[in-house]
Parts: structure tokens; sequence; C-alpha cells
């Protein structure tokens, strides 16, 4: 198991820095990877957690030895839950303790630095600019539901930049351009202006940015998220993202 050292860095935008590794790292665990982090959380193992590391990778492993840990340590005893309940049901609370685990991290990092009030907010509202863990992998979980009302003419309809096409991240329902907005429901929550959510990285940052759908799960990606490049994407009739690309039937 990596260690889990406290950063030498004492900036917000460094905690910062490091809550952002982590949450990618959680989000891929319980998206793209969700195939590998289900069978690595094997029921009949010891109490298991889901670290997010801070270079945007995760793992499962057994709590740390030490008493009192270096870090808070994340929800004990993830595995012994996952045959119990409905596996997206099981996603759902993992997303839920992680979100609670991220948000200690960061504030114990605030608390050792010495961070006053000003800078506690500022981290905070940097922290509350983006999703949570839990609001991503619920979208995730849905959209290939909902997507696939949605008529996608050919891969290269997803395969383009985000600017041309908007997904609804309430309905999953594909937001024509502004000129062709005539026939599309004028029904917008707060969620339609977040645009699509990338399965690897978590963020819906990128609109001027290659985005490309997989054809299986129907989820969005940053390109660069998942080596996709427009000219590549041209010779490739029917993506799959690595998620998809790994799944194996379960027995």
């Amino acid at each position: 198991m990596e260690a889990l050292r406290i950063p030498v860095s004492k900036s917000v935008e460094e905690v910062f820095s490091d809550y952002q590794g982590r949450r990618a790292g959680l989000i891929k665990a319980l998206t793209a990877d969700v195939e590998t982090f289900y069978q690595q959380c094997d029921p009949e193992k010891d109490n298991l957690c889901l670290h997010g590391l801070p270079n945007e990778t995760w793992e499962v492993n057994l709590p740390v030895e030490e008493v009192p840990p270096e870090l808070p340590e994340p929800a004990l005893g993830i595995n012994f839950a996952r045959d119990g309940m409905q596996e997206n049901d099981w996603l759902l609370l993992v997303a839920v303790h992680s979100d609670s685990w991220l948000l200690s991290v960061a504030f114990y990092f605030g608390a050792r630095f010495g961070f006053g009030r000003a800078e506690r907010k500022k981290l905070f509202q940097m922290i509350n600019d983006l999703p949570t863990v839990f609001e991503v992998v619920s979208r995730n979980i849905q959209q290939p539901k909902d997507r696939g009302a949605s008529n996608y003419n050919s891969n290269k309809s997803k395969s383009i930049a985000k600017s041309s096409q908007v997904e609804s991240q309430t309905t999953g329902v594909v937001k024509a351009l502004p000129s062709q907005e005539e026939n599309v429901s004028e029904d917008k929550n707060e969620d339609d202006d977040q645009g699509a959510i990338c399965g690897s990285c978590g963020d819906n940052s990128g609109a001027d940015e290659f985005w490309i759908c997989c054809d299986v799960c129907e989820v969005w990606f940053h390109g660069k998220c998942v080596k996709i490049t427009p000219a590549k994407a041209e010779h490739i009739k029917h993506y799959k993202c690595p998620g998809c690309s790994s799944k194996k039937p379960r027995i």
C-alpha cells in the first residue's frame, strides 16, 4: 500500500490540489474502473477501505496499522456490504463515504497547517465548486439507462467537441445547438448548465475540448482522459471506454 504522506505544501491551493487528485482517483474507481474495483472488494477478505491517492489513482486495502493514523481513514468494511445490496446502491454508498473522507482529509490538512477562517472558507468554496463523488457516480449510473432513449446516428455524432452537443445531467437527453432548439424541451434545472461529466476525471470543464462517448455504457469522456484524438476517432467504428473494454462476465 502506498504511504499516505502529508504533503509539504501549506497553501490552500496545494491542499485543494491534493483533494482534486484523491477525488479523481475515487471517481475512477467507481466509474471507469468499477469492474476492477468490484472484484477487489471481496467480502471474504478482512475490513477493506477505498483510498484515493493524490496522483489520481486509487487502491483497495486494509486500514493502516498505526494508531492514530497519519490521515483520517476511509470507511471500513466496504467489501462486507457488496453482496448484500444492489450493485448501484452499494456504489452510491461507497461514494457518500468517499465524499465524507475527502472533506475530512482536506480539513485535517487545514487544521494541521494552521488555516484561519479565511483560508478554510476559501478551501470549502473551491471544493464546493466541484460535483461531489456521489453526484458523479449517480449520473454515471443513470446515463446508460436514460441515454438509451436518445437517438445517436453514428459514433461520429458522439465524438465531437462538447461545445457542439451538451448533455443534460438530469435527463441524459442530448441538447441541440441553439439553432436547433425549436424541438427541444425548454424544461431546465440547475444541473443542465453544468454540461456532461467526464466518466474518467469527473469534471465537466473543457467545453472546447474533444469529447467521445462510449458506445457500450454511453458515458462521455474527455478525449485526453482516454487517450483518443479526433484523428484517431475517425477510424473507430464503435468506441468502448477502458472500463467496458476490461469488463468480464461475472461468475
